[in-house]
């Protein structure tokens, strides 16, 4: 590299100093710098404040040209670049150059961040989101003993003395994506196992997840028991409940354990699937209804007069053969709805 450096010297500036950036960049490799002698090396290199940001730990460097750490707030980027690994995103690295950005920094920061994926690998453990499934399967296995499921939790990375809750997952999304997400700054590790995806994170901001996404979420009480429960609790997500923690589902959570050929017997389940046949925006009246017990609130949410609900909810009624507008006729139409709800999982 060098050779052809010297070779092209001359020839056109940004070729030249491309190649350099480049040799520099495969020098530092060789010489298998970490993470704050690669930033270092940046911000000499660059002439300003070089950056590293690691998204799973939250560890954020930073240095300015004489390889002094700079303290305080991060001032705004001129110029950024991913750092990826596997195929992720787990970090970022940027320059603070005052004014405009220099020819060369693009190269630059291309060149900064691959050499930075490589040390986070070499000197790990690597921040990735996504993790072998066979590892979490193991992890979070019933069948699995106490110290083999362990021994699995410290392969992930995650300390033995932190709490672990297990999220279920259904999504378009990419699981790695919504992982970041559930556990902004913290170890999260996810893996698909089947149509479900596997979240380990010791920490859940449900704020954070996106639309369009269901997730079922354990209580941090041992992997196997919180994966069951997470199992259980995205059997009861719906399109207006996407988020469910099990803990929420108390007394109700004794339905999923109910056989199918049990909840197709009963006459109020027969009757909410024949609500759902003949009009589906009976069903969503229902729906509504149900979650909000106030015919004006259920009319709010769809949008509706409330005489219209009104009229729904009897010709519902009537073909259930309950009255929904009393506490009892609701009652029994919640748990009919949540029923036959489970049986679509």
């Amino acid at each position: 590299m060098e050779a052809l450096a010297v070779r092209l010297s001359g020839l056109d500036p940004y070729v030249d100093g491309a190649i350099r950036i480049i040799a520099f960049y495969d020098t530092l490799t060789r010489r298998r710098v970490d993470l704050p002698a690669l930033a270092r090396s940046s911000a000499g290199l660059a002439e300003c404040v070089a950056g590293i940001r690691l998204h799973g730990t939250g560890r954020t460097i930073r240095v300015a040209a004489d390889g002094a750490p700079v303290p305080g707030p991060t001032a705004p980027a001129s110029t950024t670049a991913p750092l990826t690994l596997d195929e992720e995103e787990i970090g970022t690295v940027w320059l603070e150059r005052p004014g405009p950005p220099g020819p060369l920094d693009e190269i630059l920061l291309d060149r900064f961040a691959i050499t930075a994926a490589a040390a986070v690998e070499r000197y790990g453990p690597a921040r990735t989101t996504m993790a072998d499934p066979a590892l979490v399967e193991l992890a979070i296995s019933p069948d699995t003993d106490e110290a083999a499921g362990a021994r699995a939790l410290r392969l992930l990375g995650f300390p033995a003395d932190l709490p672990v809750h297990v999220i279920a997952v259904r999504a378009r999304l990419p699981l790695d994506r919504i992982g970041s997400l559930l556990c902004p700054g913290r170890l999260v590790k996810a893996a698909s196992l089947g149509d479900v995806g596997v979240v380990l994170a010791t920490t859940v901001d449900v704020t954070r997840i996106p639309e369009g996404v269901r997730a079922g979420i354990g209580a941090a009480a041992g992997p196997a028991r919180s994966w069951e429960q997470a199992r259980t609790a995205l059997r009861f997500t719906t399109t207006r409940r996407p988020v469910v923690h099990h803990d929420e589902l108390g007394a109700s959570a004794l339905l999923a354990q109910i056989s199918p050929e049990v909840v197709r017997g009963n006459a109020d389940v027969s009757g909410i699937a024949q609500v759902a046949a003949a009009d589906p925006e009976d069903l969503e009246t229902l729906e509504a209804y149900c979650a909000t017990g106030s015919l004006r609130r259920a009319a709010d949410l769809l949008h509706l007069h409330h005489s219209s609900v009104a009229r729904r909810l009897d010709r519902i009624g009537k073909a259930l053969g309950v009255d929904i507008t009393e506490p009892a006729g609701l009652i029994r139409a919640s748990l009919a709805l949540t029923a036959w709800r489970l049986l679509d999982d």
